[in-house]
């Protein structure tokens, strides 16, 4: 927030991604079905969170469609309880 405050008057944004377990190949590895619905259990929205997921925040984060969003924490989990 304070840099967000610097900076504002630059035009430079300063925001935070903060995302919860993204299921990449590596990480699905020799996982049981019952841990996979487990983590599944404790979203909101039931799918997995994916890499592009993230992606899709960031470039968001990137266009002129968030101009205005500053100082900010962008939680990408899926609704985690």
């Amino acid at each position: 927030r304070s840099m967000a405050r610097d900076l504002g008057a630059d035009n430079i944004r300063i925001n935070c991604v903060v995302p919860a377990q993204v299921f990449t190949e590596r990480q699905l590895a020799g996982k049981t079905a019952e841990y996979l619905a487990d983590r599944l259990a404790e979203q909101c929205l039931n799918r997995q969170l994916l890499a592009p997921d993230i992606a899709r925040m960031v470039l968001w984060l990137a266009a002129d469609d968030s101009r205005m969003c500053t100082a900010q924490n962008w939680h990408v989990n899926g609704g985690s309880v």
